[in-house]
C-alpha cells in the first residue's frame, strides 16, 4: 500500500469506558475533516478486499465503518452485554463454523420434544422460526396481485397490472439476449478452466492467463466483461441468467399467474391475519444443501460472525446473538410473514432487527407498519435495506418503509441504509443503491462484502442487503456497551455520528449529486464515532 497521509483533528488517545453500560465519556476525539483525506490510488489488496467494511477512511483511505479502530482504541479489554439481533431473511446455516457460537438459543424451549415449552405458540423454536415452511420459490408481489385481483382493492391491482404488462414486454425483448450470454459463458468456461488449471477459477486467475491464442484471448476478454458487471464468478453469472430466463419464461407462458406456492405448499391464506401458527423450525429452509440460506447466512456473518477465532471473518458485533427468522423467499416476501416475524422478534427479546429485503407493491402494508410500531413499544431498532434499483425512494414507494410516500414516519425506531462502494470519491455510492433525502437515513459499505455462506464457506456479495447488517452490527455494539440508550437514541447516534462529506458523487453510476442530498443524515455510518457519541449521552 502506498504511503498514506493521516489527517485528523487530534491524535487518538486511549479510550476510557468505566464499565459495561457506563455513562463515562470516551476521551478519544471523533473522526473529522474527512474531505482532507487523500484518494486511494492503489487497488485493494486481497486482505483489504475481504475486510474493507472494517477499515477507517482516515487511517486507510478506505471508506469502511472504522470497526477495527473501534475495537483497538475504544473496546479493547471491555465487556459488553449480550444483544439479540433478529435476522429476517432467507434462512441461516446455524451450524456454520463462524456462526455456530453466536446463534440465539431459546433457553425456555427444550429442543426436539415436540412441545411448546415456553407457551409462545411456536413448537421447538430453539433458534427462531421459519415462517415460509418448505417454500423456496415465490412469485413477485405484482404477479400475485394480478393473480388474486378479485380479492384485492382496485388501486393496488391497477398499479400491479401496469408493472406486470411492462415486465412481459421487457421479457420478450431481453430473454433471447440472456440466452446468448448464457451460451457464451458455457462456451468460454471450459477454455478458462483449462488455462487456469482450476474449476473454480477467480478473477485474478483469469487476469494471470498468458496466451496468444485468439480463442483464449476472446474468452479472457468476455470473462473480464462479466466481472466488470460486478459478478464475482462465471458460475454466479450463469446462475443469475438461468433464474432470469426461468422468470421471464414464466411471464411469457403465463405460469406466473397460475402458480400459488403459498396455497400449495404452506396451506396458509396470506390475506387473513388470524390463521394461527404456520411454518416450522427448519432454520435454513427445506434444501439439505442449504442453497436457499445463502443470503441470510451472509447477512448474519456481517453482523456477528465470531471475532478473532482464527477463521473466516469478523462480524461487526462481538456480543450479538442471531435470532433466525426465515420469511424471505426467492421472490417477494409476504406482508403477513414480515409482520409476524417482527412481532416474534420483539416478543422474544430481540433489541435489533435486520431487514435485508424489499418490494415495490404491498397488499397489507398496515400489518407491517403496526408491527414496526409494536417493535418500537418494545424498544427494538429495525435496520432496513434501502433497495437496489438506483431509485429516489422519496419519489417511489418501497416496502417495508416507516412512512408512506413523502409522509410522516410511523415510528422512530426504523433506520434505512443505502450502500457505499470501496472507492472513496465520486464513485463511493454503489451504482445500484437507492437513495432519498427523506426516506434513506445513512449509508454503509455494500459492495463486494466478504462474509459467511452455507457449509462453512465464504463469499463476496453486494447490495443494500449487505449495507443494512453493517449498521445492524453497529447498533448491536452500541446496545451492548450502552444498554440504557433507547432504540430511538441508538438510531440518532448512528445518524448523527456518521462521517459527512461535501463530495459530489455519481448516483446510479451516472448522475452527479451532492452526497449530502442522498439521505436524511448525509453521512456514512461509523462505529468509532458512534461509540464516542453514545458515551456522551
Amino acid at each position: 500500500m502506498k504511503n498514506q497521509i493521516r489527517r485528523i483533528a487530534g491524535v487518538a488517545i486511549a479510550a476510557l469506558i468505566v464499565s459495561c453500560g457506563s455513562t463515562g465519556a470516551i476521551v478519544s476525539p471523533p473522526i473529522e475533516n474527512i474531505d482532507a483525506t487523500p484518494l486511494k490510488t492503489t487497488e485493494l489488496t486481497s486482505v483489504e478486499s475481504e475486510n474493507w467494511k472494517d477499515y477507517d477512511l482516515v487511517r486507510d483511505t478506505i471508506p469502511g465503518m472504522s470497526v477495527n479502530r473501534a475495537y483497538e482504541e475504544i473496546l479493547k479489554g471491555k465487556n459488553g452485554k449480550t444483544v439479540i439481533v433478529g435476522v429476517i431473511d432467507s434462512g441461516i446455516d446455524v451450524g456454520h463454523e463462524d456462526l455456530d457460537g453466536v446463534i440465539w438459543i431459546n433457553e425456555d424451549e427444550i429442543p426436539g420434544n415436540g412441545k411448546d415449552d415456553d407457551n409462545n405458540g411456536y413448537v421447538d423454536d430453539v433458534h427462531g422460526w421459519n415462517f415460509l415452511g418448505d417454500i423456496v420459490k415465490e412469485n413477485y408481489e405484482y404477479e400475485r396481485i394480478v393473480r388474486d385481483k378479485s380479492k384485492l382493492p382496485q388501486d393496488i391491482v391497477t398499479k400491479a397490472q401496469k408493472e406486470y404488462d411492462e415486465k412481459v414486454a421487457e421479457a420478450k425483448q431481453v430473454t433471447s439476449r440472456y440466452q446468448q450470454i448464457l451460451q457464451q459463458i458455457n462456451a468460454v468456461d471450459p477454455i478458462l478452466e483449462k488455462e487456469t488449471g482450476k474449476k473454480d477459477y477467480t478473477k485474478e486467475d483469469v487476469a494471470a492467463i498468458k496466451s496468444d491464442e485468439e480463442t483464449v484471448q476472446n474468452a479472457k476478454a468476455f470473462a473480464n466483461y462479466i466481472y466488470g458487471l460486478g459478478v464475482s464468478s462465471l458460475d454466479d453469472a450463469r446462475s443469475e441468467l438461468e433464474n432470469l430466463i426461468e422468470t421471464n419464461n414464466a411471464r411469457l407462458n403465463g405460469t406466473a399467474l397460475t402458480t400459488n406456492y403459498r396455497a400449495d405448499i404452506l396451506k396458509d391464506d396470506p390475506y387473513k391475519w388470524d390463521t394461527g401458527i404456520y411454518g416450522n423450525n427448519k432454520y435454513s429452509g427445506p434444501d439439505p444443501e442449504m442453497k436457499d440460506a445463502r443470503h441470510g447466512t451472509h447477512v448474519a456473518g456481517i453482523i456477528a460472525a465470531e471475532r478473532d477465532n482464527g477463521m473466516g471473518i469478523n462480524g461487526v458485533s462481538n456480543n450479538a446473538r442471531i435470532m433466525v427468522l426465515r420469511a424471505v423467499p426467492d421472490g417477494d416476501e409476504y406482508d403477513k410473514d414480515i409482520a409476524k416475524a417482527i412481532r416474534y422478534a420483539a416478543d422474544n427479546g430481540a433489541k435489533v432487527i435486520n431487514g435485508s429485503f424489499g418490494k415495490y407493491h404491498s397488499t397489507n402494508p398496515e400489518w407491517v407498519w403496526d408491527a414496526i410500531k409494536y417493535a418500537a413499544s418494545k424498544d427494538v431498532l429495525f435496520v432496513n435495506a434501502a433497495g437496489n434499483e438506483a431509485l429516489n425512494t422519496d419519489e417511489t414507494q418501497v416496502y417495508p418503509q416507516d412512512q408512506e410516500l413523502a409522509g410522516t414516519e410511523v415510528a422512530d425506531n426504523f433506520i434505512t441504509v443505502g450502500a457505499l462502494n470501496f472507492e472513496y470519491g465520486s464513485d463511493m455510492v454503489a451504482n445500484f443503491s437507492n437513495y432519498g433525502k427523506s426516506s434513506v437515513d445513512v449509508f454503509a459499505p455494500g459492495v463486494a462484502i466478504y462474509s459467511t455462506v452455507p457449509n462453512d464457506n465464504y463469499e463476496k456479495l453486494g447490495g443494500t442487503s449487505m449495507a443494512a447488517p453493517g449498521v445492524a452490527g453497529i447498533a448491536a455494539v452500541i446496545r451492548s456497551y450502552y444498554p440504557k440508550l433507547t432504540a430511538a437514541q441508538v438510531k440518532q447516534v448512528i445518524m448523527n455520528s456518521g462521517l459527512p462529506t461535501q463530495a459530489r458523487v455519481k448516483v446510479g453510476g451516472e448522475e452527479v449529486q451532492s452526497f449530502q442530498e442522498l439521505s436524511v443524515s448525509g453521512k456514512m455510518a461509523n462505529l468509532y464515532n458512534a461509540l464516542i457519541m453514545a458515551s456522551k449521552m
